[in-house]
Formats: C-alpha cells, structure tokens, sequence
C-alpha cells in the first residue's frame, strides 16, 4: 500500500465511516492458525546484561527510545516497598544500587510481545493489519497499518509502540523473518545465560518442548484472558 492509500484510509477511518480491509490469505482473527512456538524467559538466569536489547534492535533497526524488547529490575526492599526501573530499556545494563543491605531480593525480568492465542490486538485492529501468521506469529503489516493506535493501547503488556520511522504501529515479532529461514530470534542469540528460549511445542527435540512438559511455569497478566505464549520461569508475584 502506497502513502497515499494509507492517508486515505486513515483519513475514511477517523471520519467515523466504519471499513474492514484484510491483507489477501490473512484472518484476522486467527481463525485456522496454530500456536507452533513458545518462548521462555527464565528469570532464574537473566543477568540484566541488555544484550538482548541491544541485538533486537540492530536487527530490526528499532527507533531511538523506543523496544520491542526490554528488561526490568525488580527490588525487593525489607519493608515490602518494590522499586522497578529499566533506564535505557535496560539495553545497557544496570548501576549498581545503594543501600543494598536493605533489599530484601532482587531479580531482573525481561518482557517483549507476548504473541498470545487470543490477542486484544488483533481483535480491534480496524483494518487487518495487525494479523496472526499460520504458525501463530502476532505480526503487523505495514502496508494495512494506518497507525490509529488501538492496537497500542488494547496490548495489555504495553508491547506495542508507534515507530516514528514508518509511522506505523511496531513491536517484536519473535525475529519472524529469521525463524522462516531456520535461525533464532536474535536477542536469544546472544543471550549469555541461557535466560531466553524460543522453539516449537511440538518438537521433543527442543529444549522448549522440555520445559513446557516439566517446569512449573507463569505468565504475565493471566486475568486478561489473552492467553500469552511467553512462559516464564521464576516469576515473582511482585512483577506485573
């Protein structure tokens, strides 16, 4: 879709008129599609070193002050008070903190899209750009994308953002384009702990696979009812 198409469909879609335009062989409800992979995050062996942040975004040139992926530091204090920061996203590590002594724990935990079997995002994307892969892949297609900003502000893990470069809504897509052709996401690439895993559920073979069928797992915001395909190990009741 060219610019001028986008402004006239964004121009149509702000006027009130109501329009649903859906990429060719894409449902936008997911119907017909399958949940193929999980990702696993491990909190347990994440060191806050934001090479994950650092390698996303070089492979898919995300915006300055904007991320598709990034990391949190959780800080337990010894009067219950949590104090949670991500400077930078947490690309470039972490300062040591001050008054360690009354940290009770702390822990870091890194968050990208979710990709979830029943994404809000999809469901209030006005006109299908923002779809579900055959291999269940939450992705956004640029050429549909009118950058209304519902899908922004339907994600529940605040995931999503407006890339200024293409003024288009943006966000992780797992390295899609890097999984068709057989390779990693890049942040699991040089991970250095091993703290972060994508492979395919069905597939005995992966360590993936492993976890899902013995770990105790969590995922986040699990009353939104959107099903997230991240799982996490270690996940503290604090972090939300």
């Amino acid at each position: 879709m060219n610019r001028e198409r986008r402004k006239f469909l964004k121009t149509v879609f702000h006027s009130g008129l109501a329009i649903t335009v859906f990429p060719s062989g894409v449902f936008a409800s997911g119907g017909g599609n399958s949940n193929l992979y999980a990702f696993i995050v491990d909190t347990e062996k994440c060191i806050g070193c934001g090479k994950c942040g650092s390698a996303c975004r070089k492979e898919n040139s995300v915006p300055k002050d904007c991320y598709r992926t990034w990391i949190e530091r959780y800080r337990i204090m010894e009067n219950g008070h949590v104090d949670v920061d991500s400077p930078h996203g947490g690309e470039h590590g972490f300062q040591p903190v001050k008054d360690s002594e009354k940290i009770q724990k702390a822990f870091f935990v890194p968050k990208l899209c979710n990709h979830c079997k029943a994404p809000n995002c999809v469901q209030v994307c006005p006109v299908g750009a923002t779809y579900v892969s055959k291999e269940g892949f939450v992705l956004v297609d640029e050429k549909y994308c009118v950058a209304c900003g519902y899908c922004i502000q339907a994600c529940p893990y605040g995931a999503r953002f407006l890339n200024t470069d293409t003024n288009t809504a943006d966000k992780c897509t797992w390295c899609y384009h890097r999984v068709k052709k057989g390779f990693n996401t890049a942040c699991v690439t040089v991970c250095p702990s091993g703290a972060r895993q994508l492979g395919k559920i069905d597939d005995v073979s992966s360590p993936v696979y492993k976890i899902l069928k013995e770990k105790r797992l969590q995922i986040l915001k699990p009353e939104t009812g959107n099903n997230p395909m991240v799982f996490y190990i270690g996940l503290d009741k604090e972090v939300i």
